[in-house]
C-alpha cells in the first residue's frame, strides 16, 4: 500500500530538515595531564571537550563522553598546545641543487608540499608560516589543508618573497635570458614599485609580506650578507603591508641589514645571524621579533663536503657556521623579543623540535623556549585569541606528550597523537 502525506505536510517537510540543526561532531579527550599555556601548571587527569572543531570545556578527572561522541584515551599521557612554526617552506626539500628551478614545475611544489605538510603535522607542528614558494602552490596547500584534504597543519602563506634584483631570493646562477625567465615577478627597484609589488603579493593572496633584506647563504651569489634594499625601499615596503593589515617578514643576516629592517618597521626579523648589540637595540625599540631559524644553520653544516652546494655555497655556510651558535643567545640576554621558527625545507620537514634542544644550548630556559613555539608565536600571527593555548573557545590544536615541557622542552621532540582544528591526524 502506498503512503501519503497531506499535501500541506509535505509541502514543509523540505522546511523543517532543512531548518533542524545538524548534529554536532564531538571528540572528548580524557588526558593524563593537560599544560593549558607556558604559564600554567599541570592540571592532572582531565577531560577535554571538543565540538566542532573548537574546545568547548576543560574538566578535572575523566567525565564521560556525551551520546554519539568520540572518546580519545590519553591517561599516561600530557596534552599541550599544538606547536607553531614561524618560518617553513613546505613546497622544498633540502639541497643545493638551484637548477631543479630551471625543470621541474611550479605544480609539483604542491605534491611536494602535501608530503610535508603531512610529515610536519605528525611532529606536533598545527601552524606554521609558509615563508617563500611559488604563486600559488603554498596557497592551494593553505586552502587543502583548511578544507582538510590534504592533511597538514594550518597554514599562514607568504607566497613569492620580495628581492632585489639579482638579489637573494631572485633567480641567479643561469644564463641572464633562463634568469630573466624563471623570475617570479615580485623584484622591485625603489619605493614606488616596492609599494606596488606589496600590493600585488596583497591581491593574489599572501597572509603575510615575505621580503630578502639582505644577502643569503644559499643564494648563488658570493657577495656579502648586508642590506640589499634602500631604507626607503623598506619603509615602502612595511607602510604599504601594514596600510593592507599585513605583517612583513624579512630574511635578514647582516647586523646593518638588520638594524635597517627594524627602523623601517619590518615585524620579524628572519635568521638574524650577523646581528650585534645596536641592531639589538632596534629591535627592541621597535617591537621587532627575532626567528632564529637554528636548525637551518644545523642542517646546511650537516650536508658541508658532499658535492651538494656549490663551492661559493659551501664557503658562506662555513663563514657563519661558529656565530650560528651563539647569536640567539645574544639576544636573549640583550632582551630581543625571540620567537619559534626553523628554517624546514633547508634540513628534513619533521625534524622542526629539534630547534628546542639548539635554543636552550644558547641560554633559554625551557619554559621560555615551550613559549616561544606557542603563546609568543600565536601573538607574532596576531592569532593569541585563537591558538597558542588551550582554552574554551579556542581552535582545538593540540598534541600529546610523554613528559613535561615546562621541566624539558625536548620531549617535544616525540608526539604521540596530533589534533588540528578538531580533527586526528592518522
Amino acid at each position: 500500500m502506498r503512503c501519503t502525506y497531506p499535501l500541506a505536510l509535505a509541502a514543509a517537510l523540505p522546511i523543517a530538515l532543512a531548518a533542524a540543526p545538524a548534529l554536532a561532531d564531538t571528540t572528548v579527550v580524557h588526558a593524563g595531564n593537560v599544560i593549558a599555556d607556558a604559564d600554567s601548571q599541570p592540571t592532572g587527569p582531565a577531560t577535554i571537550t571538543v565540538t566542532d572543531g573548537r574546545i568547548v570545556s576543560i574538566e578535572s578527572g575523566w567525565n564521560p563522553a556525551p551520546a554519539g561522541a568520540e572518546t580519545v584515551r590519553l591517561e599516561g599521557m600530557t596534552v599541550v598546545p599544538g606547536l607553531i612554526d614561524l618560518h617553513v617552506h613546505l613546497t622544498g626539500d633540502p639541497g643545493g641543487d638551484f637548477w631543479k628551478d630551471a625543470v621541474e614545475p611550479e605544480e609539483w611544489g604542491v605534491v611536494v608540499g602535501a608530503k610535508n605538510a603531512a610529515k610536519t603535522l605528525r611532529a606536533g607542528f598545527t601552524t606554521v608560516r609558509e615563508a617563500g614558494s611559488a604563486q600559488h602552490s603554498g596557497f592551494s596547500l593553505r586552502r587543502g589543508t583548511e578544507e582538510g584534504m590534504i592533511e597538514g597543519p594550518r597554514i599562514v602563506a607568504a607566497g613569492p618573497a620580495l628581492a632585489i634584483v639579482g638579489g637573494h631570493g631572485d633567480v641567479s646562477g643561469f644564463r641572464p635570458e633562463v634568469n630573466a625567465v624563471l623570475t617570479s615577478g615580485y623584484t622591485c627597484t625603489g619605493a614606488v614599485e616596492c609599494a606596488e609589488k606589496v600590493r600585488r603579493a596583497s591581491q593574489n593572496g599572501a597572509d603575510v609580506i615575505k621580503i630578502t633584506a639582505t644577502g643569503g647563504v644559499l643564494s648563488q651569489q658570493g657577495r656579502g650578507l648586508e642590506a640589499h634594499f634602500s631604507d626607503a625601499e623598506m619603509k615602502s615596503i612595511a607602510d604599504t603591508a601594514h596600510s593592507l593589515g599585513l605583517q612583513v617578514m624579512a630574511h635578514a643576516h647582516g647586523a646593518r641589514g638588520i638594524e635597517a629592517a627594524a627602523r623601517a618597521g619590518i615585524d620579524s626579523i628572519e635568521h638574524a645571524t650577523y646581528l650585534d648589540e645596536a641592531a639589538a637595540q632596534a629591535m627592541k625599540a621597535n617591537g621587532t621579533v627575532l626567528v632564529p631559524t637554528l636548525m637551518a644553520f644545523q642542517g646546511v653544516t650537516e650536508r658541508l663536503g658532499q658535492g651538494i652546494y656549490t663551492p661559493v655555497v659551501e664557503d658562506k655556510i662555513r663563514a657563519v657556521a661558529e656565530t650560528a651558535k651563539v647569536f640567539m643567545g645574544r639576544a636573549y640576554r640583550w632582551g630581543v623579543p625571540i620567537a619559534f621558527g626553523t628554517d624546514a625545507g633547508v634540513f628534513d620537514h619533521g625534524r622542526n623540535a629539534e630547534e628546542f634542544a639548539l635554543m636552550v644550548a644558547q641560554g633559554m630556559p625551557h619554559r621560555e623556549a615551550f613559549a616561544s613555539a606557542t603563546t609568543v608565536a600565536a601573538q607574532v600571527l596576531q592569532m593569541e585569541d585563537e591558538i597558542g593555548r588551550l582554552a574554551p573557545g579556542y581552535s582545538a590544536d593540540m598534541i600529546a606528550i610523554a613528559g613535561n615541557p615546562l621541566e624539558d622542552v625536548t620531549v617535544l621532540e616525540d608526539v604521540e597523537w596530533v589534533m588540528v582544528r578538531g580533527r586526528i591526524a592518522e
